[in-house]
């Protein structure tokens, strides 16, 4: 159950109704179930603001220059990083519908040391981690590492990707919206507490300095 109630069908005005349906089939190509996911009847209580999160949604998803499957493993690593429940079920469903496989979901949390997983795709999952953790922590190492395997539209298509799972993540999480069963039987990506070992964590500078 959400923390408030989502604005019903019969009570949406049109644009929030058109929204709906734009939405079910959207869903619908990408997971084949036909679902409403329940972000979207909270967000219809601010329209423009729904309006605005489509746009972004649709955005990220045309024409992409990054590998499906990258782009996969960096969604779903930072919704477990976050506590979402609707984004770690809907993420390993689409991850393994884009050949990402089940070793490796499974691996997901211990990707640094797990042979499941290539250079590049750690790199992008070291991405993942850096942006989705407070503060954001991405080394110059990190990001020189990724130059040498992604051209600058590729990097902003990447970044803009894990910021905008931690937006759906972090409304989610908020609102406590759930698992909608779209990975049921499958294997699922385990939830997460803390950055993984391998990274260093930057302590915040101290505020105003030494007087």
């Amino acid at each position: 159950m959400s923390r408030i109630e989502g604005i019903p069908a019969n009570r949406a005005n049109p644009i929030v109704r058109a929204v709906y349906a734009a939405v079910k089939r959207t869903v619908a190509k990408m997971t084949g179930q036909p679902k409403l996911t329940p972000d979207i009847p909270v967000r219809a209580h601010r329209t423009s603001l729904l309006l605005g999160y489509c746009a972004l949604e649709q955005a990220a998803a045309v024409k992409p220059r990054v590998e499906p499957r990258l782009r996969a493993l960096a969604q779903i690593k930072a919704a477990v990083m976050l506590g979402c429940e609707m984004c770690q079920d809907i993420g390993s469903q689409q991850a393994l519908a884009v050949g990402v496989d089940e070793a490796q979901v499974r691996d997901l949390y211990r990707y640094g040391e797990s042979e499941q997983f290539g250079e590049t795709e750690k790199l992008v999952l070291d991405l993942a981690v850096g942006m989705t953790s407070t503060p954001v922590n991405v080394s110059d190492e990190t990001f020189d590492a990724l130059r040498e395997r992604f051209d600058e539209p590729q990097l902003v298509e990447l970044v803009n990707l894990i910021c905008l799972e931690n937006l759906r993540s972090r409304f989610n999480a908020t609102f406590g919206l759930r698992s909608q069963g779209f990975n049921e039987g499958s294997v699922c990506a385990r939830m997460e507490t803390a950055p993984p070992a391998h990274l260093s964590v930057v302590e915040p500078a101290a505020a105003g300095g030494q007087r």
